[in-house]
């Protein structure tokens, strides 16, 4: 097969390093992809919303499977795209349609799935402009922190969680009245929060069936502690040692099944990745959001740990027969962490060069924001690279990761030191 990664981060390198080891594989091509993809994989320069761009690649190189890495496109409704063209409705397209893609699209149209489907959430109202003043009175009801979050996609910025009531009208207006997030909160979402640990839970489906991934829980904060502002993901962990067996029952029960059957059910045409955020409050799990790919960081920590051949997987997905895999999985525990520019998240200088990647040789870097420049690998986003290593114990594998960082250098590099503290 001849298959076509969509996106540049770290996600993606994980994707490609893993179909790269299939025997099904025949070529495989990453757009735009980074300086790690290019070295298993031929990178081709397009941004992941130019479909017709997409369409010429597919047809000039006959690609069989596209697999789709960010949300942007799978909202936008490329997998639609693929299916009403009579030159691409035969290629396999791993990501939800542009119905289903919504539960990632809008936190309130997730809101009203989990809630017609008895899937357990926090309770929440949504608002748009002109009622704003409605906004206020519902925060004055709740409990601080309060939760606000912007309705569309937001790159992973558009959640706030305040402790102050004005503060939090505040914001309420900044979002709704002044735009702070553009279109993404012309409607803001305000839900009780929700005191637990959290964790993240992934899930493959062909649209009938399903399997679960391992869980993995990801690091969200710039600092040590989890304090200071939210970034993409500073590091993560598979698999979560609060999560017992019993525990991941009551989640497959209580939020996989619904989820999936909810699917069917509201015709949400549904092939790939269900990423379910989930929080455990007290010994009960639920659902904090959706998204309909696979997380980043998660991935570099979820998809080293499965055995079994991914592009098999994806052919199943495809064919709908995703019953007949069986998932392997590496018993091991994997943990990651994020090396990132100096700022982030917030402004952050770009064309740093990396060097040190050739000396680390108990961990696999995951290339994100980095790319090739007159022949030096450079950084070119805020979340760098991801060390990724395995362990007996996720203790063993984290120093491992923190081991190789020391090998690994560029100008202002930071990373959290206290991955996995709170375990």
């Amino acid at each position: 097969m001849t298959i076509l990664i969509l996106g540049s981060g770290g996600r993606e390198h994980t994707f490609a390093w893993k179909i790269e080891q299939s025997p099904l594989c025949k070529k495989l091509f990453v757009a735009p992809g980074n300086s790690g993809t290019a070295q298993i994989a031929t990178n081709v320069e397009l941004k992941v919303t130019d479909f017709d761009a997409i369409k010429a690649l597919v047809l000039k190189e006959r690609i069989d499977m596209v697999v789709v890495g960010p949300e942007d496109p799978l909202v936008q409704g490329i997998h639609d795209f693929f299916l009403n063209d009579k030159q691409l409705e035969h290629v396999a397209v791993i990501g939800p349609q542009k119905a289903a893609a919504k539960l990632e699209g809008s936190k309130e149209f997730a809101k009203e799935f989990l809630m017609r489907h008895d899937i357990p959430t926090a309770a929440y109202q949504s608002f748009k402009t002109e009622t704003v003043e409605d906004g206020y009175k519902f925060l004055e009801t709740l409990k601080p922190p309060y939760v606000l979050k912007a309705d569309g996609l937001a790159a992973g910025k558009g959640v706030l969680i305040l402790d102050d009531l004005e503060e939090a009208k505040t914001e309420l207006k900044h979002m709704l009245v002044d735009a702070k997030f553009g279109a993404a909160s012309s409607k803001v979402v305000i839900e009780e929060f929700l005191d637990g640990i959290e964790l993240s839970c992934f899930v493959l489906t062909d649209g009938e069936h399903y399997k679960i991934l391992p869980n993995a829980k990801d690091y969200k904060r710039i600092g040590e502690g989890d304090t200071g502002l939210n970034t993409g993901g500073m590091g993560a962990i598979s698999p979560v040692p609060f999560a017992t067996n019993e525990f991941l029952n009551k989640i497959e029960e209580r939020i996989v099944k619904p989820t999936i059957k909810g699917l069917q059910k509201d015709n949400l045409p549904y092939k790939g990745f269900v990423f379910i955020g989930v929080i455990k409050v007290g010994d009960d799990p639920k659902v904090i959001e959706y998204n309909v790919r696979m997380g980043d960081p998660e991935t570099e920590v979820v998809l080293p740990r499965l055995k079994t051949d991914l592009v098999e997987i994806f052919k199943a997905i495809a064919a709908g027969n995703l019953n007949e895999i069986n998932l392997e999985i590496d018993e091991r525990a994997a943990t990651t962490v994020m090396l990132v520019s100096g700022g982030y998240p917030e402004a952050y200088e770009k064309g740093k060069e990396i060097l040190g990647i050739q000396d680390i040789k108990d961990s696999i870097p995951f290339h994100a924001g980095a790319i090739v420049k007159d022949g030096k690998i450079v950084t070119s986003g805020g979340r760098v690279m991801a060390l990724t290593s395995f362990g007996d114990t996720y203790q063993e594998a984290i120093k491992k990761s923190y081991q190789s960082i020391t090998k690994l250098t560029f100008d202002k590099m930071n990373y959290r030191k206290d991955i996995g503290f709170d375990l």
